[in-house]
């Protein structure tokens, strides 16, 4: 005769098979074809349809968005490349089309709603945008003038590099 198994296992055996059980019923709801699916995407390593946020912008970009006539109230830059704001804007729209594009039900139509347009409207805003001030051509943005903060008003928030790792420094 076997003794019983002590309360805190015997809950752990019942929600393991309680599990279980779910998951299979799961399983069994699902086609052959979607489990396939479902497991060939699974293991699908990160592809990337575009090799950078270069190739995104003049294969896919360019051709969503019209060029600007001065009554659109927009304005781009064709050296877009050379604003951080815009470059760090566009591998961003770029990186959610990568991730979105494998979600066949909402992923595009989040990105356009929830990344393109707004991304597009900052970028092509003619009084704050990075491309504010190259509607006759390139011109570099001055940066933000700023005054030095006074000594010790932030502290160092990167991670310590002690070796000792019991050290409280």
């Amino acid at each position: 005769m076997t003794s019983p198994l002590p309360d805190e296992e015997r809950d752990e055996s019942a929600e393991e098979i309680r599990r279980d059980e779910s998951a299979e019923e799961i399983r069994r709801d699902e086609s052959a074809e979607e489990i396939r699916r479902d497991e060939e995407f699974a293991g699908r390593p990160a592809e990337l349809w575009y090799a950078n946020v270069g190739e995104f912008v003049t294969d896919r970009l360019a051709y969503f968005v019209p060029s600007p006539t001065p009554e659109s109230g927009q304005v781009w830059c064709p050296q877009w490349f050379r604003h951080p704001v815009a470059l760090s804007r566009l591998d961003a729209l770029w990186r959610a089309w990568e991730a979105l594009r494998w979600d066949a039900g909402l992923g595009m139509s989040s990105w356009w709603i929830n990344h393109f347009e707004p991304h597009l409207r900052a970028l092509s805003d003619p009084v704050t945008g990075p491309f504010a001030h190259c509607v006759d051509g390139h011109r570099n943005n001055e940066p933000l003038l700023l005054a030095p903060a006074p000594e010790g008003l932030f502290r160092e928030e990167r991670w310590r590099t002690s070796q000792d790792p019991f050290a409280l420094d």
